[in-house]
């Protein structure tokens, strides 16, 4: 299978993109951008333009994605030792370890705050990149944004091999899937000033996200070779 996704990665035009399912992206992206602007930033903006003070709903949203990023940190963990970083990988445990138990399951973050651990992110599709495989064409995901073939397969393996899912129910997954997607809302309202004018006051909306986000990853992988010019035919 990486075999075959690694295959996949070939045929990016001359701008350096590869996204031979513009049409159906496009439609996904319009459904991504209506939910955004009609239920997740409303849910994650501040209170008063120009104030740092946030609603109590948005603190409540902010405490369930700690409790969803906190549960994904045993399979970042994971992760880190099958790229072979051992010490990164010891210390999502211990953060892991001290966000469940000090930060009250997760829904706060005293491991950042008060024992030097931030997060260090990392997934399967970064896993696959470490193992030579291409990224494969682009894609955009309902509700979960900008990917790729090789991201999208690995996030289903993240999902499918999270080393929690077996300590789980049916019912306990459900809340813990829900979490880490409101999780995401919690990354939503820390860059809001960043997304909102790509998302909704750029002339393409879609090229533009498309264009940072295939930047941002392919520098976060290592693979800036891969250039993107925004202005080839």
């Amino acid at each position: 299978m990486a075999l075959g996704l690694s295959a996949c990665s070939q045929g990016a035009g001359p701008d350096g993109i590869n996204d031979p399912y513009e049409g159906m992206n496009r439609r996904v992206h319009a459904f991504n951008r209506g939910l955004d602007a009609n239920i997740v930033k409303p849910l994650t903006d501040k209170e008063n333009d120009g104030d740092d003070t946030r609603g109590p709903l948005s603190y409540a949203v902010q405490g369930v994605g700690n409790f969803g990023s906190n549960l994904a940190l045993p399979g970042k963990a994971a992760n880190h030792l099958l790229q072979g970083k051992l010490a990164p990988a010891v210390r999502m445990t211990f953060r892991f370890a001290v966000n469940t138990t000090v930060g009250l399951g997760g829904f706060l973050d005293p491991a950042t705050a008060d024992f030097g651990l931030p997060e260090e992110d990392t997934d399967f599709g970064q896993t696959l990149a470490t193992w030579g495989v291409g990224e494969g064409a682009y894609l955009e995901l309902p509700l979960l944004g900008p990917s790729t073939e090789r991201d999208t397969f690995g996030r289903v393996v993240d999902l499918v091999l999270d080393p929690l899912g077996p300590q789980m129910n049916r019912d306990q997954r459900l809340i813990g899937f829900g979490a880490r997607i409101l999780s995401k809302a919690g990354d939503r309202a820390k860059y809001g000033d960043t997304v909102d004018p790509v998302l909704h006051e750029s002339a393409d909306s879609y090229a533009q996200t498309r264009l940072i986000w295939l930047q941002h990853r392919r520098f976060e992988l290592g693979e800036e070779g891969e250039a993107i010019d925004p202005y080839a035919e």
